[in-house]
This record gives C-alpha cells, structure tokens and sequence, in this order.
C-alpha cells in the first residue's frame, strides 16, 4: 500500500524522537506508538497531487485540522499566517512529506521538478529542496527496479551526499539534527543497510536522532524497494490513523492501482 512505508516509519519512531536511543532491540509499537506531523503532511502532499489543490493550501488545510501533530516553531508561525510565502528553510520537513511525489509521476525529471515545488513553499534554502529531492529520486529509483549500488551512486553523483558510511559507523557520535543535511543521507544508509523494511526502521531509529522523521525517510524509500509493508505492521499502522487519513491513502492507492 504505497506511501505507507512513511506513515509506518513515523509512527514506529514517533516515541523515540529525542531520547537517544541507540540499538535496534525494541518493541516496534506501543501504546504511545503515534503518527505526527510527519504523517498529516504526507498525507496534505498526496491531497495537493491527487486532487489538484496548491501545496500550499493543501498544507495549511491539513497543518490546521492537526494542531497538536508537533510541528516546529517556523512551521506554526507559518501555519498561523504570522509568516507570508516560503521561509527559507533547510529543516527535514521538505524531505518527510516528499513520498507521494515520487509515486505518482511518471519519471525521474518529473520526480525532481514536483519534489521541488512541494519543498519550495516552505523549504526554499538549498538544502532544504535539496533533501525533497534526494528522498524522491531514491523511492523513484526504488520503485523502478534500481539496485542500492545504483541508488547509493546516483545520490552521490548528484547530491553530493557522503553515503559510503554505515549505520555502525554513524550510530555512537550521531545525535538529534533536523536538518536535512544532517538527517537526510542517514535516512538513505538505513535504507541501503537494511535487510529488510523492518530492519530499514530498526536501522533508523537506533541512531538515536529525529527517529520519526528518519523513520519515515527510510521507510518510504525501503516500501517502494521491497514492495510492500509487512502485514502485520500495516495491521498496527491502520489502528493508530483517523477517517479522513484513511480516505486519502484509500484514494491513492486506488490511483496507483489505475496507473498499474
């Protein structure tokens, strides 16, 4: 079920945000186990793509109906209309509700171009459309049959992100960034060091950083590489999510179903 794999991250990390935590040994859900404004922009992203509203309304529209999802402090401000246009943002929310992006346009260029201008209401600075972008191209790439070797080299070449560490590598010195460039490339080696999509997300959160927000990264980039979200994870996802989150995935995925 596409764009699940970010929903799934988010709520996984979602109790981990802050705490340090620095292993892949833990229950996947709890009761405290919740999605965040990581899901409620994913889902505003997919609003704005399947039902041709602006990005920026469709952000606010659903930013509002949320209040308490725990968006930063430029974002509220910007929500409550106290900031005009774009702000020049190189924070990891261009990149966590960049997903449905990359699944529903047709090629890579396509991906590039969209993923910008989901960012660029918000996320003008570089760096900021930077990451949209980086997040995009992988689950794009992912999607369409690429190997990680192929991923790891194109992100490279053209992001310039280093990726040649490993989870290992990163794990003892790394701590909480919302930055995309300090999130974003630590995203995409839990993807590429991952067994799995379950172990994509132990990877993710046990660097013990923006675990929500890194979670969502790289499950969305390991949902489009391995081809689903496992049952039962699915089963606990769906429990946690209201009606109107639901109608909107059930929209996109019978979209997806159509491009198929």
């Amino acid at each position: 079920m596409f764009m699940l794999g970010a929903i799934a991250g988010d709520i996984i990390g979602s109790r981990f945000e802050r705490n340090g935590w620095k292993s892949k040994d833990f229950p996947l859900f709890k009761r405290s186990s919740i999605f965040t404004d990581d899901t409620v922009l994913t889902i505003a992203v997919a609003d704005a793509l399947l039902n041709n509203v602006a990005y920026e309304s469709a952000l606010k529209s659903w930013g509002r109906r949320y209040p308490l999802a725990g968006y930063g402090g430029t974002f509220k401000n910007w929500l409550a209309g106290l900031i005009q246009g774009p702000y020049n943002s190189w924070g990891n929310g261009s990149a966590m509700r960049v997903s449905p992006v990359a699944w529903l346009c047709g090629d890579l260029e396509e991906v590039l171009a969209e993923a910008e201008a989901s960012a660029a209401v918000t996320h003008n600075h570089p760096e900021g459309i930077k990451g949209a972008k980086a997040v995009a191209a992988c689950i794009f790439l992912a999607r369409t049959g690429h190997e990680k070797e192929a991923i790891r080299d194109y992100c490279i070449d053209t992001f310039q992100y280093d990726l040649r560490q490993t989870v290992d590598d990163i794990r003892p010195s790394y701590s909480f960034d919302v930055s995309c460039q300090g999130s974003v490339p630590q995203a995409i080696i839990s993807f590429l060091d991952g067994e799995d999509f379950e172990d994509t997300l132990r990877n993710a959160i046990s660097l013990g950083g923006d675990s929500d927000t890194i979670g969502a990264m790289a499950g969305s980039i390991a949902e489009a590489y391995y081809g689903l979200v496992p049952a039962e994870i699915l089963t606990e996802v769906f429990s946690r999510l209201p009606k109107d989150i639901k109608v909107i995935i059930e929209q996109f995925r019978n979209t997806q179903s159509q491009v198929a």
